[in-house]
């Protein structure tokens, strides 16, 4: 149920009281105009959250680039988390993984005809992608990944995502909870997303957490769901051969292994399909060393067969590049995709519709804003009564 991955440590709460009271004084000084927001003159499309980690951010950019990329020249623009490099970088794909950070690199080698740049200012950034010629063609939309809290950006659509099993109004502030702001900070996003809902979600419940919420009239709920494919090899070895989907996993044992914020859900989705899952979790986009890597091969040789290795996406990209994995490990080693879909499929077209309707109105480069009959948005686009959050150019 909602709010089951929560835990609250009561003593810190004096410490987040502290935590909250900068938080607070932080966001009035961009309120009060004293910190500048700015905005930009191609559409911008911000995915954050207001807790840490673990809510689908990057399966959620990467159903906004499906959703743009034949459409309009697409940007994803990134911190770069634990890169080992500096400033603004326009990824190619010959990037190595360590200058750009596992997920930017995931989402290039996913969409090779996407720009993804990193840097930590997310203002250079934006202005190096629309005004310092660097990419081939004009970038028609700007993706902002993990930018809630980047307030120097104002985007003109505000994208909020909520774990379902971490809801926030259950949470408090770091460090007793997992909140890096206030729960009023929702207030900002024109879109909440409710993500990892089950797939059998009940229509009381449904009720329940959109009342919970309580949500302004201009801002839009939506629940989405993980699906997963077919689990891949990371080391394509000789005869290796796919077990296929979950769901085909069987009575093998599976040695679990993940560097990512909330491997809980993870867990759950595999338990109805095999008889016993070794969890061996590291901390969130941590970089594999040689103790960990003996650590591993000694976990896996130790579980009896049949047996199996899964990963994540994010992990698969920093394995890929480590020394000392055993033969035993490379062969048995899978990463499993995901993808984010809708609860209701009804949902699904107005967020199209609503994403697309942006785009194409504000973007005078794109195939969008040249056929503006293609995906005729079904309903407005407008977030009530509010004032516009952006500006851009006379299309």
């Amino acid at each position: 149920m909602e709010g089951d991955f929560i835990t609250i440590r009561k003593s810190l709460l004096p410490l987040s009281w502290i935590y909250g009271f900068a938080v607070g004084f932080r966001n009035t000084l961009f309120e009060m105009g004293v910190l500048k927001s700015r905005s930009f003159t191609v559409p911008v499309i911000s995915v954050g959250n207001i807790t840490v980690g673990g809510t689908g951010k990057t399966p959620h950019v990467e159903y906004l680039t499906r959703l743009l990329k034949d459409k309009a020249h697409t940007a994803i623009l990134s911190r770069g988390y634990k890169r080992k490099s500096h400033g603004f970088i326009l990824a190619t794909k010959d990037t190595p993984m360590q200058d750009i950070g596992d997920e930017p690199y995931q989402m290039k080698q996913k969409f090779p005809e996407v720009e993804v740049a990193v840097d930590k200012k997310r203002t250079r950034g934006i202005k190096k992608l629309i005004e310092d010629n660097l990419t081939t063609e004009k970038v028609d939309v700007i993706l902002l990944d993990d930018a809630f809290q980047h307030r120097y950006v104002k985007p003109g659509i505000s994208i909020l995502l909520v774990d379902y099993h971490r809801q926030i109004i259950y949470d408090e502030l770091l460090p007793a909870g997992r909140m890096r702001e206030p729960l009023k900070a929702k207030d900002r996003a024109d879109i909440v997303i409710i993500t990892k809902c089950p797939k059998d979600l009940k229509p009381m419940e449904f009720r329940v957490l959109t009342k919970q919420m309580k949500l302004f009239p201009y801002q839009q709920l939506y629940f989405t769901t993980l699906d997963y494919d077919a689990l891949e090899p990371i080391f394509k070895m000789d005869n290796m051969e796919s077990p296929g989907t979950i769901e085909s996993l069987g009575n093998k044992n599976i040695l679990l292994l993940t560097g990512i914020a909330s491997p809980e859900q993870l867990i759950h989705d595999l338990e109805p399909h095999t008889s016993q899952i070794t969890p061996l979790t590291f901390g969130d986009h941590h970089n594999f060393k040689g103790k960990d890597i003996l650590r591993i091969n000694e976990v896996f040789a130790a579980l009896p067969s049949p047996k199996l290795i899964i990963t994540t996406e994010k992990d698969s990209v920093r394995l890929k590049g480590v020394e000392g994995l055993s033969e035993e490990v490379k062969n048995a080693l899978y990463v499993l995709p995901l993808k984010i879909s809708f609860i209701f499929d009804e949902d699904r077209e107005k967020f199209k519709n609503r994403i697309i309707g942006y785009v194409r109105k504000n973007s005078r480069n794109s195939i969008l804003a040249k056929s503006k009959d293609e995906d005729k948005p079904k309903d407005s686009d407008h977030s009530g009564n509010r004032p516009r959050t952006i500006s851009f150019r006379n299309s």
